[in-house]
């Protein structure tokens, strides 16, 4: 089929970035650390603990450490994506004067002050998977553009709805900038690409599985013609495709969103989830740990940097100063075997 294609396409060129290119950054920034120098202490303080995504991450940050030599690796977050308890363990970590601190914001606005305590105590900052873009940051490691994430969605939605129709998308939470703006990017999308698609509704579940599932349940009573869903989160992506299992729905009520492999791979295969559009996780760990050795070092970050052997020619922008993982990956029944996460 037409839509097979394409997302092997898209995953065949993700799988080039990330692991095919050869070319070498422009000022030979070194892929490992000097294990020689002082050990620096790299905090990543993730919107949450204990799901996969994120502890996919932690593994890429654990293998970088061993890689580099000199980073010793803290990981701690919230039980529950609540800014509030992730302010404490980032006010903990500014306690310990760890020499680079790197987190993803649940509420990006209320951590910008605590941003800017950190540095006023001489820590590094950073902000990784999720910005806080008016905060004093000195990097965001991006796992991939808003646009690549937004247009990747809509395209591998709307081929499987066969361009037309209604949908709707259960997003997380309401304050994560990631978030919107991919919501932002695939509702102006589908207005200039898919004028014969509409988005019906956007609604918030948190990070909570089981809401999402009960949330695309009302969304399918609430509009008997919707033909397709976006989980905008790695708990909502299985959380919609399970509400299209349960009632009964698949090939008629698509979904694609925005989860992890091993979590989706049962509702690739029975096709009530048509792709999940993602990147590698454990390579975004990875390159996060490698940025907060960059910044605690003081060292430039130069335009293209050579991280590592699968992440030879990773892109930085200075005006922005995103350090960017690489393009969107189609994640389908095809290739989700390749992750073990």
């Amino acid at each position: 089929m037409r839509a097979d294609r394409k997302l092997v396409a898209v995953a065949t060129a993700a799988a080039l970035a990330l692991t095919g290119c050869t070319k070498k950054n422009d000022t030979d920034t070194a892929a490992s650390g000097d294990s020689g120098s002082k050990t620096y202490k790299v905090a990543f303080v993730p919107k949450l603990q204990g799901v996969p995504y994120f502890e996919a991450m932690n593994s890429g940050g654990k293998a970088a450490a061993a890689a580099l030599g000199n980073v010793e690796w803290l990981y701690q977050g919230p039980t529950q994506a609540d800014a509030a308890a992730q302010a404490d363990i980032v006010r903990s970590y500014i306690q310990q004067k760890v020499d680079a601190l790197i987190v993803a914001p649940n509420d990006p606005d209320s951590m910008a002050p605590l941003l800017q305590q950190a540095k006023e105590a001489g820590i590094h900052v950073a902000t990784a998977d999720t910005d806080a873009p008016s905060s004093v940051r000195e990097v965001f490691v991006n796992q991939a553009t808003a646009e690549g994430i937004g247009q990747g969605l809509t395209d591998s939605l709307l081929t499987a709805m066969g361009g037309k129709g209604k949908y709707a998308i259960v997003s997380c939470g309401q304050t994560a900038e990631n978030l919107n703006a991919w919501i932002k990017v695939q509702q102006e999308y589908t207005k200039t690409k898919y004028p014969d698609a509409e988005i019906v509704d956007v609604v918030y579940a948190g990070e909570d599985q089981a809401k999402a599932t009960q949330m695309a349940t009302d969304l399918m009573n609430a509009h008997p013609d919707l033909t397709g869903l976006v989980g905008e989160c790695t708990s909502s992506a299985p959380g919609v495709a399970q509400a299209v299992k349960d009632a009964g729905k698949i090939g008629k009520v698509f979904t694609v969103g925005l989860g992890t492999p091993q979590a989706m791979k049962p509702y690739l295969q029975d096709k009530s989830s048509s792709a999940a559009i993602l990147w590698d996780v454990e390579q975004l760990g990875y390159l996060t740990a490698w940025a907060g050795l960059q910044i605690a070092e003081g060292r430039e970050i130069a335009a293209t940097n050579n991280v590592s052997d699968k992440l030879p020619a990773v892109t930085y922008d200075a005006s922005s100063k995103m350090l960017l993982l690489g393009p969107a990956l189609a994640i389908t029944d095809q290739n989700v075997d390749q992750f073990d996460y």
